[in-house]
Formats: C-alpha cells, structure tokens, sequence
C-alpha cells in the first residue's frame, strides 16, 4: 500500500515529495511552483522539504505575507474496500471508528489504511508546530498544516517555521491492526513521559458535580482508601471543580472560578485539604482552568471575545501575553507547594478556540481574530503553553483534559482521552468511554497513559453496566478513577472494587480490543492474555 508513495529506507519508508504543494493566504489557496532544491514557492512563500532521519520535515517561510495552512497532495490510489482511522484533535466524542473514505473527514494528525491484508500509517510526529490533518481522497492523499494564529493567518516575518516532521509505516507479516498502530504511535511520540506506577484512584465529579467540600472529600477519601491493598502504590483522591474561589459575576460556578490561585470559602485551607488526603492513605490531586480570567482583569491581558467564547461574564486570558503565562506557571507552583502530587487541568483548548473538538470540522476556530502576538501560530501557542505548565509542575503528575492530543504527548503524564462519561445515564459512559477506550489504546503508555475517564458509581446507573466499566478500565493498564456516590456502596460493590485497585495498582498487558475493525463499541477485548466478552448494551 505504500509503495507507489514512499521510498524504501533503512531506518523505514519515507515519503516521497508531494506531487503538489499549496499554499493558503487571506486570498485563497495558490498552487507553489516546484523548484529544483526540494522547495515549492509562489510570492514570498517557501515551502522546502527534506529528509530529517526517518521522516520529512516541512518547513515554511512568508517573510510578507499572513500564512493560514500549506497542503501537500500525493498521487496516491486507496485500494477498494479499504478502511480508515485518524485521531481527534483533542479527546473522542463517542465517534471513533474504522470507517470508508471520505474526502470531507478530517483525519487530525495521522490516518491509518487497512485493506483486510495490510495496514499504510501516515502521520505526524508530536509536538508539531502546525495543526495538520489527512484526506484521503480518489486518486489522491492530501496533509494540511494548518497555520492560523487565532482566526487569522500567522505572520511569520523573517523566521522559518519547522512545520511539522511527516513520517509513514506500514505493517509486518507478524504484526495485526492493533499492533501496527502501536508501534506507529512510537514512531510518531520519540521522546515520552509516562507515569512512575500505574494510576488510580477516585473523583468526586461523577457524584458530587461540582457540590463538593472538604467533609465530602474526606468521607470519600476514607470510605474508598479502606479499600487498598497495595500500599507500594497508593490510589489518588482528585478534588474537581467547585474548589476555588468564586467570580462575584458567577457565585456557585464551580467550572469558572475567579482566582485558582485560592480556595472558596468552603475549601479554606488546601494546604490542610492536601495534608488530610495523605493521611487518609492516598494521595491529593487537583482539578484547575489555567485561561480563567478575573472578573476585573485589565481588557488588555484578555483574548478577544469570539463565537462560542463571547460571555462578558467568562473573560479569557490571552496565552500570548507574557504575564498571563506567569500566572498560570505561578497557580500551578502553588498546587505543589500546597502538597498536590497531581493536577488535572481542563478547558484550555476550548478557551483558546471557542469551540470543542466536535466542532472542528470546518475549521479549528472563528476566523477573522487574532491574539495580542500574530507571529505564532496556534499550534506554537498551544505548545507554549503546555510546556510552561510543565515547567512550573515539577514531578508532580499532570493531567491534560480538553488538550490537544498531540500537542500533549511527551508532556503530560496522563491524558483524558474522551469526552466527559457519566453517573447519571449508562449510555453516555458507553458512548464516550468504551467508543474512546477501544480506539485510543494505540496511544496508550506511548503518548501519554491514556485516561478514559471515571466510573460514575451511582443508584442512577445500573451496577451491572458500571461493573463491565470498572473491569475494563481495571485490566486494561489504563488509568481507573472512580466516583462513587457513598449510597450505592454495597458489600458487592466495596468487594469488587477492592479486587479492582489491587489489579490498578500494578504493571499489567495493554489491553487489545480484538472487534474493532468492525465495531465501534468494542465487545471482545484481550484482558490479561485472555478474552474477554462485555455486554454494552
């Protein structure tokens, strides 16, 4: 499946040069003229290309002109009944799936090929400097690198933009579907952080709501420490929103605080809130909003208002200014000198762009804004950004939740992988945990520990269902939180989820979801070097 678009290297296939290069500007596309030295140009713009070890680097320069996106188009003939898989930009939303090709899907960052026999991966390594995507098209296979900087094209001036490094594989005679992927993953993520232990734990989200407090917390912390068994690696207790200090704007808006650098009057005391979940025998995470703004901050540190990011009442920081960045790098050293040993922070892809991932199909934000700096584009800023809350955590573990995926990985330890699952309807945890589980574990322990999200333990969801949940998570190596509603505690349940964090807690396969070629919902899942059949229903 390769052959026709790649050369054969020692170090693997590399991809040949684009049969065509466009380039995106405030008046449309433009074909670049092929040069003789690897580059396409037109104007000012410059696309080159060359061979950086196993892949092809794509570098971009406009000394004058704001730059939007570069597409590069292949030749390339998808054999017939063949199916595809991309990524998302940031988490899943209970879409996932091998699917037929389309050329108006959107595969962000790689697209896997599969004609029953062989599987062709085309991707992106991580950290990229562009948010780039693939179609595959009739006759043709297409990567767009999309350089916006806010809705508005990046104006790069005299600097050279490293775009992004294009790598290919394809599978082995010995390798299935899932294998291929994994090692395409590693291919994509050189340079990974990963957890010290497996992680697990507990989060009173699913439950609470938002409604939380230092009683709730350490009820919950108590109920649920009583039953670990393994105290070499002991479970988390999360503390989500409904934290921090209120916006006089929004009193009791536990996902919009004014300050996160202070607890609500509920909270008080972090340090101490800290301090008591240790003491409790497990240890404290912490959820955050990094982009929140004050409800007085000056205009001037703020974004713009946008679709979609335009209530007065929910002001935005600009992550482009310098002092903002300050702040968020300052809130999460007070996290650490708090005591928090992990912090899960949220929102940030949202804040930035005004819109969640679903709604990113015709492009990634409004057009027609731009941030305080136009000379980066969004992907850079993205980057900025999550490097500095790296910075400023230390060893303390990191959470990325509403991220970009992979802009994330190698940066942050774990990763909420889906959109939000559920304690009050089963089919949304079926919908967004199992559908991301199932499709995102190539990722898994590669770009990042791959979260699916919590079990919502509740009387509202039938402990049958949620059972099948907990057992997933619990042998799949992937992370196990869960939220557990103290009523819906039985002996059964205490029982089972003591059996559940003794498997957590250690080193254990990745777990292999054996139907997915054909069915969103994985059923059939290879657990511990056995299959496994859950009723998702």
């Amino acid at each position: 499946m390769l052959s026709r678009i790649t050369s054969a290297r020692e170090s693997g296939p590399l991809i040949n040069m684009p049969e065509e290069v466009w380039a995106e500007t405030g008046s449309g596309w433009v074909q670049l003229k092929p040069g003789g030295d690897s580059s396409f140009t037109g104007n000012d713009i410059e696309v080159s290309l060359k061979s950086n070890g196993n892949s092809l680097g794509v570098y971009i320069q406009s000394a004058k002109t704001a730059l939007t996106g570069v597409r590069l188009k292949w030749k390339y003939e998808a054999k017939p009944a063949v199916k595809t898989l991309g990524d998302h930009w940031e988490r899943t939303y209970g879409d996932a799936a091998w699917k037929t090709p389309n050329a108006a899907t959107k595969n962000a960052w790689y697209v896997l090929l599969h004609d029953d026999r062989q599987t062709a991966c085309f991707g992106v390594k991580t950290g990229c400097s562009a948010i780039c995507w693939w179609t595959v098209n009739p006759g043709s296979l297409e990567l767009t690198l999309d350089t916006h900087s806010g809705g508005v094209g990046v104006e790069l001036g005299e600097r050279k933009l490293h775009a992004a490094d294009i790598i290919t594989s394809e599978s082995t005679s010995s390798e299935n579907t899932f294998a291929t992927a994994r090692r395409f993953c590693k291919l994509m993520c050189e340079k990974q952080r990963l957890p010290k232990q497996p992680v697990y734990g507990i989060n009173d989200w699913y439950y609470a709501y938002g409604n939380n407090s230092p009683k709730l917390i350490k009820e919950q912390t108590s109920l649920m420490a009583a039953l670990v068994t393994d105290t070499n690696n002991r479970p988390f207790s999360v503390i989500d929103a409904g934290w921090a200090a209120y916006s006089p704007l929004l009193p009791g808006d536990c996902c919009w605080a004014d300050d996160f650098s202070r607890p609500n009057d509920k909270f008080k005391d972090m340090h101490k809130m800290a301090g008591d979940i240790v003491g409790l025998g497990m240890r404290p995470g912490l959820w955050t909003r990094p982009l929140c703004a004050k409800y007085n901050d000056r205009p001037s540190v703020l974004a713009p208002p946008i679709k979609g990011r335009d209530e007065p009442k929910n002001p935005v920081l600009d992550p482009t200014i310098p002092e903002n960045i300050e702040r968020v790098k300052n809130n999460i050293a007070i996290y650490r000198q708090w005591g928090f040993e992990m912090v899960k922070h949220d929102f940030s892809t949202y804040d930035i762009t005004g819109r969640w991932g679903f709604d990113m199909d015709t492009s990634i934000t409004q057009p027609g804004w731009s941030f305080n700096d136009k000379s980066k584009t969004n992907a850079e800023i993205i980057n900025h950004l999550y490097h500095s809350i790296r910075e400023a955590a230390g060893d303390i573990y990191l959470i990325g939740c509403n991220t970009m995926s992979h802009l994330s990985a190698g940066i942050f330890e774990l990763n909420r992988i889906g959109d939000d699952t559920s304690g009050k309807e089963w089919a949304r945890t079926r919908k967004m945990g199992v559908n991301t589980l199932g499709f995102r574990m190539p990722q898994h322990n590669i770009f990042y520990a791959a979260d699916g999200d919590c079990v919502g333990l509740t009387s509202q969801v039938p402990w049958e269902k949620n059972k099948q949940w907990v057992q997933l998570l619990a042998e799949s190596s992937a992370p196990l939180f869960i939220s557990a509603q103290p009523d819906a505690l039985g002996a059964e349940q205490k029982a089972y989820i003591k059996e559940c964090f003794a498997k957590a807690a250690k080193v254990q396969p990745i777990a292999e979801p054996l139907d997915w070629l054909d069915n969103p919902l994985p059923a059939k899942w290879k657990l511990n070097n056995r299959e496994v059949d859950f009723d998702w229903s």
